[in-house]
């Protein structure tokens, strides 16, 4: 009996299989039989696979060193390099922002627009004060002891020699007596009368005087405007400062401190102020300086030119009173 209910079971168990697919009953997985636990693989066997980060099972084979790189490495390192190359321009456009607004030319800058004649103004009085500096130093001579070779010479009755002394020397005091000894000399040889030699004498030193005075006060006049000038657009700077101050604090009302929107503009205003007196004061003390060198020249020029008169007056007299004792 117990063979006969077998051999039906197994007869009915595909039917009743092929049923279950057709209605979608999955049969039960059966159980895994127990295993033995895995031997741990050692680290050369070739059955190993690393387990590296970001890699897949399915990762592409190593590159061999003969090999080129894939296509796809060098489309993948074109946007690094673009974006080095930006990291560099913005690095150095970072750079000259700083340099600019560092320093002497962030101050150049936060002044204004009046710091810029200003700052001409300046660099045109340095000029003017170097170059009237050394063309003053270059006339620096002896006037006293050429004047005193000069008379000797005359009393001696030695005038080319006297004449070729003046010549040889630089500064205003030898200009001025080798005019008058050139005048004496050629009015004495054309045998003009003693009191037109002398008046003659007197009008060349004069009419010179005129010329190496204006040659002395050379450029001067453009120190005595700079003076004057940088100082005011200095305060013409103070006032715009203070307008920019009044309209900031306008137009920022209520949403920021009043001190923080005035901060620009009073900073603009202290700013032009400081430069123009920087550059106003040191013009007019050189303008001063040079101003009373010139008048030393001047009274030694005039100095000179009285002591020729009175010794060609005197050599004169002496010229007549031998002429007229050899007469009689």
């Amino acid at each position: 009996m117990a063979h006969l209910i077998l051999a039906l079971a197994l007869l009915t168990q595909d039917p009743l299989d092929a049923l279950d697919a057709k209605q979608g009953i999955k049969k039960a997985e059966p159980k895994p039989a127990a295993t033995a636990p895995a031997q741990p693989t050692p680290p050369g066997a070739s059955g190993a696979k690393p387990n590296i980060p970001g890699f897949s099972d399915s990762a592409t084979p190593p590159v061999a060193e003969g090999e080129s790189r894939p296509v796809e490495n060098k489309a993948d390192e074109k946007p690094a390099e673009e974006s080095t190359s930006d990291e560099e321009g913005s690095g150095l456009w970072a750079w000259l922002n700083k340099a600019m607004h560092s320093g002497a030319m962030g101050l150049m800058l936060r002044g204004g627009l009046f710091m810029w004649p200003i700052l001409a103004c300046g660099i045109l009085a340095m000029g003017v004060i170097i170059e009237r500096y050394r063309s003053l130093k270059m006339l620096t001579t002896d006037a006293g002891g050429l004047r005193k070779q000069v008379h000797d010479l005359l009393h001696d009755d030695k005038c080319e020699e006297a004449l070729a002394k003046c010549d040889a020397e630089q500064g205003p005091v030898a200009a001025i007596l080798s005019a008058g000894l050139r005048k004496y000399l050629v009015l004495r040889r054309l045998n003009y009368d003693a009191g037109k030699i002398e008046e003659q004498v007197i009008k060349a030193m004069d009419d010179y005087g005129v010329h190496i005075v204006a040659a002395l006060e050379k450029h001067l006049p453009v120190l005595a405007t700079i003076s004057s000038v940088a100082p005011m657009l200095g305060f013409l700077g103070t006032v715009s400062g203070m307008v920019n101050s009044f309209d900031e604090i306008v137009a920022s009302l209520g949403e920021k401190n009043i001190v923080e929107a005035a901060a620009a503009g009073i900073a603009e205003a202290l700013l032009t102020t400081a430069l123009g007196l920087i550059v106003g004061i040191p013009a007019f003390m050189a303008y001063n300086y040079f101003t009373g060198v010139i008048n030393q020249f001047v009274l030694d020029v005039e100095e000179s030119s009285t002591e020729l008169i009175e010794t060609v007056t005197l050599q004169l007299a002496i010229e007549q009173q031998e002429a007229g004792s050899a007469t009689a």
